[in-house]
């Protein structure tokens, strides 16, 4: 069993093309706003856990638990 086996599997027989920035109603949030003042790190907190983003020196982004 896979741990994402209560995620039901979503097929299409078309691919799904990305919506542009504008069209999407999701938040977007732009990371340099995330990493202010030469912080390479910040807390989410998501019900009672805290979590961990943190922006390497390769520009990538890491999520900790």
């Amino acid at each position: 069993m896979t741990p994402f086996a209560h995620a039901p599997l979503m097929r299409s027989s078309t691919p799904a093309s990305p919506l542009p920035p504008a069209a999407d109603p999701r938040p977007r949030v732009r990371s340099e706003s995330l990493f202010r003042n030469g912080n390479s790190e910040v807390l989410i907190e998501h019900g009672d856990q805290c979590y961990r983003l943190r922006l390497t020196r390769q520009g990538k982004l890491l999520l900790h638990k």
